[in-house]
């Protein structure tokens, strides 16, 4: 009987080993309009998770694309929402957590960096390396996550591939290996030669680009002799190899999850040329789910006993569902439906009956998990961003920081019948990160303060609260570029002054909080009143 048990334990330690080793939970990075929703869509396509890619900038009787599920989205042609895509490939199942591209909504693409194991940065070929794409390659590199680079646009007119590599080793810091070097650009784009295999595959389009590009591969010297090339683009071919080869840009699996090296592949998203090579090569290399740190030590995946952290929660992503949703990284152990977790925030015992499976805003009720999976667990207002769920003794994973917001203004509800619909709309808005809800003390009307991190977040708050609540607004914008947490006595925050240039006020979990209208101001305080201290992150 012992004998029998052990077996039995051998068997499921052996299928969560095997479970972990075939999950790349990862995300997709890049500065706005670089193309990373398009290629996001591609590589569902190349997933068979979905029969037909849409269009990002589709025409209203074309598809939108299954990523961006918000009408918002779709109106603009932008992400301003992470959505998590679940789909296998060969072998292997993807988790991949799709982020916002625009700079005013980083905060949420932050949280979701908190829960993948590596990232793919997308480049615009014909731009190189912008702002965001280094503000997000800096966030990556705070977690430690190896990056994968995927050069894009390679169908428009592009910049020299050398002088893009090296922008990439001066500006990021990383040795970038190039994977494969495109043949051409532009309309004369017409395929990749592939390092590995010593090979060149020419792609053929597709009519509106909706499917996988038909590939032939041949070997060089084949290309030559078929004359698929003209002479003078075989040549710069031949001698661009030679060139790599010659300075010794080798591949190292160990220096690209350590992060001194990037592989880097050419392609062109819309066009699908070079979707199927990038993503062969990723699920090859990317790197398996990863320990987590804790209060308790360093998390293992296979552990045994299950854990995992909550990065992100969404309202009404579904007009067939209007709930909320709360997005759990799985971090270690098997989660099985219904069992039993303990939430450790509050001590209470949950038991999880209806765990989804999620791919954009569709649901599936699911049975199993495993680390690196994404769960989404329906949430009555029980679960908060960075809370931990786990089934042996209660610990904290560590916490995630919000961003200090730099935009504030007051919002109006401008139907007083609808005033439950807003408080409800603002608070499940608050509970998803999207803003932060203060309230001034010392003002006439307790009218709510918003908080963001972009402008852009604002009309998010309006459209959504319209949309999902049917609660009209107006928003007054307030001249405060500063936000800081006090801390300190109740007896002495109290004692601060309330003025046009300073607004005191209480968040959401009731901590104090100061508003400034410039730096002066901070300087001015936090020398006057040495027993109180302006904080800047505050952890959710």
């Amino acid at each position: 009987m012992q004998d029998e048990l052990s077996n039995t334990n051998l068997e499921k330690r052996t299928s969560l080993g095997e479970s972990i080793a075939a999950r790349r939970t990862f995300a997709i990075i890049s500065h706005p309009d670089a193309g990373k929703t398009t290629l996001t869509e591609k590589l569902l396509l190349y997933g068979n998770a979905i029969e037909l890619a849409g269009n990002v900038r589709a025409r209203k009787n074309q598809r939108s694309t299954t990523s961006d599920w918000m009408e918002m989205e779709r109106e603009r042609g932008i992400s301003i929402t992470s959505t998590i895509l679940q789909f296998p490939y060969q072998e292997h199942i993807i988790n991949l957590l799709d982020t916002p591209g625009h700079q005013d909504f980083s905060e949420d693409t932050y949280r979701t960096l908190s829960a993948v194991d590596s990232a793919v940065m997308v480049i615009d070929a014909a731009k190189g390396i912008e702002p965001q794409t280094l503000k997000l390659f800096e966030v990556c590199r705070k977690r430690g996550i190896p990056i994968f680079t995927f050069v894009n646009k390679m169908d428009r007119p592009a910049r020299d591939p050398l002088e893009l590599l090296d922008e990439i080793k001066k500006v990021l810091g990383m040795e970038p290996i190039p994977m494969n070097w495109p043949i051409g650009d532009g309309p004369d784009f017409r395929g990749v030669y592939d390092r590995a295999t010593k090979g060149v595959y020419v792609f053929e389009r597709t009519e509106r680009n909706e499917r996988m590009a038909p590939e032939v591969f041949m070997h060089l010297e084949d290309v030559k002799q078929n004359k698929m090339l003209s002479e003078e683009r075989y040549k710069h071919l031949v001698e661009s190899i030679d060139l790599l080869d010659e300075v010794g840009v080798v591949f190292d699996h160990a220096s690209v999850l350590s992060e001194q090296q990037t592989p880097v592949f050419f392609g062109s998203a819309v066009t699908n040329f070079g979707v199927r090579l990038f993503l062969d090569t990723f699920v090859k290399y990317a790197p398996i789910p990863q320990p987590y740190q804790s209060d308790a030590g360093v998390i293992s995946p296979d552990s045994p006993e299950f854990s995992g952290f909550v990065f992100k929660i969404q309202a009404n992503m579904n007009p067939k569902h209007r709930d909320s949703v709360a997005f759990l990284r799985i971090c270690s152990g098997r989660f099985e439906r219904g069992m039993d977790l303990t939430h450790a925030q509050t001590g209470k015992v949950i038991r999880l009956l209806r765990p989804y499976k999620l791919f954009a805003s569709e649901r599936e009720i699911i049975d199993e998990a495993f680390p690196g999976d994404v769960l989404g667990l329906p949430n009555n207002g029980e679960f908060a961003i960075g809370d931990t769920l786990c089934s042996g003794t209660p610990f904290h994973f560590a916490s995630i920081p919000r961003f200090q917001p730099e935009h504030f203004a007051l919002l109006r509800n401008t139907d007083l019948g609808k005033q439950k619909q807003f408080a409800k709309g603002l608070g499940q808005l608050e509970s998803e990160g999207a803003v932060q809800v203060l309230y001034n003390l010392n003002a006439f009307k307790r009218e709510p303060i918003l908080a963001v991190v972009g402008q852009l977040q604002f009309d998010v708050v309006q459209a959504r609260l319209k949309a999902e609540y049917n609660v009209p607004t107006d928003l007054e914008r307030l001249n405060h570029v500063l936000m800081r947490w006090i801390k300190g006595a109740d007896a002495a925050v109290e004692k601060l002054p309330n003025r046009g240039e300073v607004i005191i006020a209480r968040d959401s979990r009731d901590k104090w909080v100061a508003l400034f209208s410039s730096a002066f101001f901070l300087k001015h305080y936090t020398e006057k009143y040495p027993d109180l201290k302006f904080v800047e992150i505050d952890a959710v």
